[in-house]
Formats: structure tokens, sequence, C-alpha cells
């Protein structure tokens, strides 16, 4: 079983069409939490480049809490520059789902207070606030996947 990945509202379609890509590479399955900054009708997805749309094992949530009552929370791992743990230190497990805020504002507040056991970032030293989301959803996933085993 390969992680998941979950988009806390998306804004950017590239960024989107590039983790979609990803996750089709990897098959792993991909979670958009709505509302998103862009349409998946079919002329919207090919207008933004997201090639591979028809491939990508996806699961649209209307929401966060439908998101929430569809995956269990102690599977939820959180990713944000604002956290302090290393994403190195992450407990990934088959199963987990690596969430990620949303391009502008990040990981929500309510989650960091609320979970900041299961809060992590990647380290940045150099002056650079932030990683691309598609970037770091990279960096997490393939993290992940090297610490999981294959499933049977």
């Amino acid at each position: 079983m390969a992680p998941h990945i979950a988009l806390i509202e998306p804004r950017i379609p590239p960024n989107t069409g590039n983790i979609a890509r990803l996750c089709v590479a990897t098959d792993t399955p991909l979670h958009l939490i709505e509302p998103l900054g862009f349409s998946l009708d079919e002329r919207s997805v090919r207008r933004a480049g997201l090639d591979y749309w028809d491939r990508v094992d996806l699961w649209v949530h209307p929401d966060w809490f439908a998101f929430r009552d569809a995956i269990a929370r102690d599977r939820c791992l959180y990713f944000s520059a604002k956290a302090v743990q290393d994403y190195r230190d992450a407990p990934y497990a088959p199963n987990s789902v690596l969430v990620f805020g949303d391009e502008v504002e990040g990981m929500p507040a309510r989650i960091l207070e609320k979970h900041p056991d299961r809060c992590f970032r990647i380290p940045m030293p150099g002056e650079v606030r932030s990683l691309n989301l598609a970037n770091a959803v990279s960096i997490v996933l393939y993290q992940a996947l090297g610490r999981t085993p294959e499933a049977p």
C-alpha cells in the first residue's frame, strides 16, 4: 500500500498538475480538498497542462470535514514550513496520508496547533521562506516511499 497525498484547497493548476503526474509515476492516490482554485472539468485540466489526469487515483472531498470523515486522523502527517520537526523524522507508514496546505496560506494554523506532534517541515537553511508546493510534495513523498516497505 502506497502513502497518499492530500492537498488542502490547492489554488495553482500547474502545481496540482505536477503533483498529479508525480502520483501517477509513483502509483500514489491523490486527495484534493475543496474549494479548489481551478475547475476539474476536462477542458480546464487540459488547458492547465494537467496531463495524465485520467490516470490519477483521484479522491475529491467537498471540504476539510468530509476529508477528515473519510481518512483516519492517525494516518495523517502534516507538512508545513511553519512546523518544527524535520520531515525525515516523520513516522511514515505504508498507509500514511501526507497532507499539504495551499500555495498561498500554507497549512491552516488550526491543524498546526491541534496536531504539533504530527507536523513536519523540510529544513531550509537559506533565505527562502518556503518551497514550491510540487517540489515539497516530491521531497516528502520520496522520503516516505524510501522509508516504507513495499506492499505484498
